[in-house]
């Protein structure tokens, strides 16, 4: 059973912010899903974007829990409201 609990929020620019990467790490992750490696220069710039995006999803994550001390759990993650800023953590119990 999926528990979910409202533990913050952020402001809306740190919320753009990371709505941003988001999307970006969506369209990258549809764009993997038909490009091959065939295409070698694409497909190497996909590979490296994909990364580099993914660092900076997570560094936002890691920044905004030490600034705002959200409590975690071993068995959840945290996901946003882009509406409302809200941070919800999720767990399984």
């Amino acid at each position: 059973m999926e528990m979910t609990q409202v533990v913050g929020s952020v402001s809306p620019e740190e919320r753009d912010e990371i709505q941003q990467l988001f999307e970006r790490r969506n369209g990258l992750n549809e764009l993997a899903k038909i490009l091959t490696p065939d295409n070698e220069v694409l497909y190497e710039k996909l590979v490296k974007d994909m990364g580099y995006t993914s660092s900076k999803f997570q560094g936002w994550w890691d920044r905004m829990a030490e600034k705002y001390q959200w409590p975690g759990d071993d068995n959840g993650h945290w996901e946003i409201n882009f509406k409302t800023c809200e941070i919800i953590l999720k767990t399984q119990s």
